[in-house]
């Protein structure tokens, strides 16, 4: 399979996030860290990659619909987890997500100030997905949940670049073993190759985080190498930027990261959904 299909706006490509919403998720990455938890940390990287596919996707005319969005949030209940006018809905045109953000936050980051030192700038930060945390992880729901919906995307676009599916999870699945659910999900396909299902577990601990593995050797337990074992190999063109991003990956390499903490979760989301062909 080839994942060289072109990504137009007669043949977009989609992108469905799945995001663990149990307690757990109230607690943060690791001690001394950051006083952010992982729910409000995700959400932060979630609606900030939303944002930076809205201007990759920006031309002169308007947004471009090259991709379609979906998040899917499961812990006390699993659903959509967009907010405000997209409440409730599936895969949406980065369009409609570029003109219906929920709300949107004025927030500060720091630049440089030209002479070596860092300046606080005022931005703004819209966002369309809120962090939420309660309930147990009921993920086998939710790749349940996933395989539907991606399964109608696909019969509506048998000839798309395929979907990616990134998994975001702190827990182990609290509703049975997700590895039939999970090689479903892989196992459907466009012309171009089959759905690339991702796996990012989320760290309660300051120890270094195992990313992009090849093997299940360098994984600590049997969670571990279970959610590796759930993910797809990276394609050609991922390993060429997880490469250029100082990875040392390989044919065997899946698209996995054990015990992550933020930066990790940015690195890994940024390497995930970067466009292999966009025209």
């Amino acid at each position: 399979m080839s994942y060289t299909a072109e990504i137009s706006r007669t043949n977009p490509s989609c992108f469905l996030f799945l995001i663990d919403q149990s307690g757990s998720m109230a607690d943060t990455f690791g001690a001394g860290e950051s006083s952010k938890s992982k729910a409000d940390a995700v959400a932060d990287a979630i609606n900030n990659l939303l944002r930076n596919l809205t201007i990759k996707c920006a031309k002169g005319e308007g947004i471009r619909d090259y991709y379609e969005v979906g998040v899917i949030g499961y812990g006390s209940s699993v659903g959509s987890a967009f907010k405000g006018e997209l409440a409730g809905q599936g895969f949406v045109p980065i369009s409609q997500v570029a003109n219906n953000p929920f709300r949107v936050e004025e927030r500060i980051k720091k630049i440089d100030d030209g002479a070596g030192g860092l300046v606080d700038q005022k931005v703004r930060f819209p966002v369309w997905f809120e962090s939420s945390a309660g309930g147990g992880t009921p993920m086998c729901q939710a790749l349940n949940l996933a395989r539907g919906s991606l399964t109608d995307w696909l019969n509506q676009h048998p000839s798309s670049f395929p979907p990616i599916v990134i998994n975001i999870t702190d827990g182990e699945s609290n509703d049975g073993d997700p590895t039939s659910e999970a090689e479903a999900i892989r196992e459907l396909s466009s012309d171009d190759g089959n759905v690339l299902l991702f796996n990012l577990h989320l760290s309660s601990q300051r120890t270094k985080p195992v990313e992009f593995p090849d093997s299940v050797e360098t994984l600590p337990d049997e969670y571990a190498k279970l959610l590796f074992s759930l993910s797809s190999l990276l394609p050609a063109y991922m390993q060429d930027f997880a490469r250029q991003e100082n990875y040392s990956v390989s044919e065997k390499t899946r698209g996995f990261v054990f015990n992550a903490d933020i930066v990790s979760v940015i690195r890994f989301l940024d390497i995930g959904t970067r466009p292999s062909n966009l025209r």
